[in-house]
């Protein structure tokens, strides 16, 4: 398998902890989105839709968008379960992890697509050029605070955000907090129960990936 990223991007690091906590090795390959890599012909064979992840299997079927990369994942090697392992934990995880990327991961995107100098005309990712909204950057920083108090609610009753295990729905949490900072919203001192959880999934080995 091949796993086409781009390293400091937020969504290709979702596939690439949930490869570290299964210890799966794959061959990753850059993509130089800066040059503009992903909008030429070769990759948009891969992905017409010239987004990170890119999930190519040793049969040439690529799989894209970073939650079906990890579904298949799991799929093929089911251990350790990061996406529950009976009808109601799976639903409860995806219910989360939904959750997080929606409430979580997406304001920043809007934030970051409507406000970075590079991104001018590219408000949205993809093949079309579209140009920034102001207003969208804004809603996109409410929105962060607001997960945040949303996120810290959650966390002061349950060790991680799905369940009493660690799961994909903490990773895309810890990739959106992670993401955020990088926008200039970082998590605030009193969101303690955030704190302590970011501590926790910080110290695991997969969070360098």
């Amino acid at each position: 398998m091949r796993l086409y990223d781009v390293k400091t991007a937020p969504s290709p690091r979702r596939v690439r902890i949930f490869l570290a906590e299964k210890k799966i090795n794959v061959e990753v390959i850059q993509v130089n989105t800066a040059e503009g890599q992903h909008l030429k012909e070769d990759f948009l064979k891969l992905n017409p839709w010239a987004t990170v992840p890119v999930l190519e299997l040793d049969d040439g079927t690529c799989i894209s968008e970073a939650i079906a990369c990890c579904r298949y994942l799991e799929e093929v090697h089911p251990n350790p379960p990061l996406m529950g392992v009976d009808p109601s934990e799976k639903a409860i995880i995806s219910m989360w992890e939904h959750r997080m990327e929606w409430d979580g991961f997406l304001p920043v995107a809007e934030l970051l697509r409507n406000t970075v100098e590079r991104l001018k005309n590219r408000g949205l990712t993809g093949t079309l050029n579209f140009s920034q909204i102001p207003a969208l950057a804004e809603r996109g920083r409410k929105r962060i605070a607001h997960f945040h108090d949303f996120l810290d609610k959650r966390l002061a009753e349950s060790k991680f955000v799905a369940t009493d295990k660690y799961s994909i729905a903490d990773i895309t949490a810890q990739v959106s907090i992670d993401f955020a900072q990088r926008a200039g919203v970082p998590v605030q001192e009193d969101k303690k129960n955030i704190l302590r959880w970011h501590s926790n999934v910080n110290s695991r080995e997969s969070a360098k990936a």
